[in-house]
C-alpha cells in the first residue's frame, strides 16, 4: 500500500470546500442555482466545493449571503487566511540571504526536546559535514536567486548543530537508504558525510535507523518531515517550507513516521548498511 503524509493546505481547502456545500445544501440550493444568482460558470462551485480552488473572501461573503448565512463569514474567512499563509515562500525569507534562513530555526532547535526526523534523500542538516552542505547549499543560490553568502551560510548551518550536545534531548531519525546514496559533491566528500553520519550513530541520545531499497514496506512518504514534540512538523519543497501545527494532523505525520520506521534497520545492523555504502564509494 502506498501512503502519503497528509498536505495540509490540500486538505485544509477541502474541509473548507465541505463546509461550503453543507451551507449550500442547508439552504436548500443546487450548484448550478448558487452559480446562477452569483453570475459564476457553474463549474465554479463544484471546483471550489471539492478544494481544487480555494474560494477568495469576495467569494465567501457572496455564497454566505446567497444562502441566508452571513454568521458563518468570520470562521471561514479565518479558514481561508489560513490556508493563504501556510506557504512561507523560500524566495522571500532568502531575500537577505541564505545564512539567516539557516539560523531561524535556532529557537524551535532549542526549545524542543524529541526530534523526529525523516529523510528520503539527504542527510539531516544537523548531522551534515561542511563540505556536503556547501555542496548542496550552492545550488539553491542561483535556483532562489538568492543572495550568495555560502561561506557564511555553511558556517550558520554547522553553529546550528550544537543542539544535539544540548542536554535532555533526543533525536529519532529515520533515513532512506536512498539518503545514503545520494550524492552532493564528490565522492570522497560524500565517504567523509557518511562517516560523519556514523559518528553521530554513536551518541546515546540519537537513533538513527535505516530503511533499506528493495524491501516489502507499508507505506512510502512522498516529502521528508521533521516532527518537533508532538506539537510541530516541518517540510520543504522546492519552494516553500509548510509548517503544521493542527493536533489531528501532527498526529497522522508521528503515525506515518511509526509505519515507516516498523521495517528500518536499527543498531548494528543500521551502522553495517552505512558501511556498505561506504565500501560501494571505495575507488570512486
Amino acid at each position: 500500500m502506498t501512503t502519503r503524509p497528509p498536505n495540509p493546505e490540500r486538505q485544509i481547502a477541502e474541509e473548507l470546500g465541505a463546509r461550503l456545500r453543507e451551507i449550500r445544501m442547508g439552504a436548500a440550493l443546487t450548484g448550478r442555482a448558487l452559480a446562477a444568482q452569483a453570475g459564476w460558470h457553474f463549474t465554479k462551485v463544484s471546483r471550489m466545493e471539492h478544494g481544487v480552488k480555494i474560494a477568495t473572501e469576495e467569494e465567501i461573503r457572496i455564497w454566505c449571503r446567497i444562502c441566508a448565512a452571513d454568521d458563518q463569514v468570520p470562521d471561514l474567512i479565518a479558514t481561508v487566511r489560513a490556508i493563504q499563509t501556510m506557504y512561507q515562500e523560500l524566495r522571500r525569507q532568502t531575500r537577505a540571504g541564505m545564512k539567516r534562513l539557516m539560523r531561524a530555526p535556532v529557537p524551535l532547535y532549542e526549545r524542543t526536546r524529541r526530534f523526529r526526523i525523516y529523510e528520503h534523500n539527504v542527510i539531516p542538516g544537523l548531522f551534515q559535514t561542511a563540505g556536503y552542505a556547501r555542496a548542496m547549499l550552492t545550488f539553491w543560490f542561483g535556483f532562489l536567486d538568492a543572495p550568495n553568502d555560502l561561506e557564511e551560510a555553511v558556517e550558520a548551518r554547522m553553529e546550528r548543530q550544537q543542539v544535539i550536545h544540548a542536554p535532555g534531548k533526543r533525536f529519532d531519525v529515520l533515513l532512506e537508504e536512498q539518503a545514503l546514496r545520494t550524492w552532493f559533491g564528490s565522492a570522497a566528500e560524500q565517504r567523509e558525510q557518511l562517516q560523519r553520519l556514523l559518528t553521530v550513530m554513536s551518541h546515546p541520545h540519537v537513533s538513527v535507523r535505516i530503511i533499506p531499497l528493495m524491501i516489502e514496506r507499508p507505506c512510502v512518504a512522498s516529502a521528508g518531515f521533521w516532527i518537533f514534540d508532538d506539537e510541530l512538523v516541518t517540510l520543504e519543497t522546492p519552494t516553500a517550507a509548510l509548517e503544521v501545527t493542527r493536533p489531528r494532523e501532527v498526529e497522522l505525520y508521528v503515525r506515518m513516521f511509526e509505519h515507516l520506521a516498523s521495517v528500518a534497520l536499527t543498531g548494528r545492523a543500521a551502522r553495517a548498511r552505512v558501511l556498505e555504502v561506504i565500501d560501494d564509494l571505495a575507488g570512486r
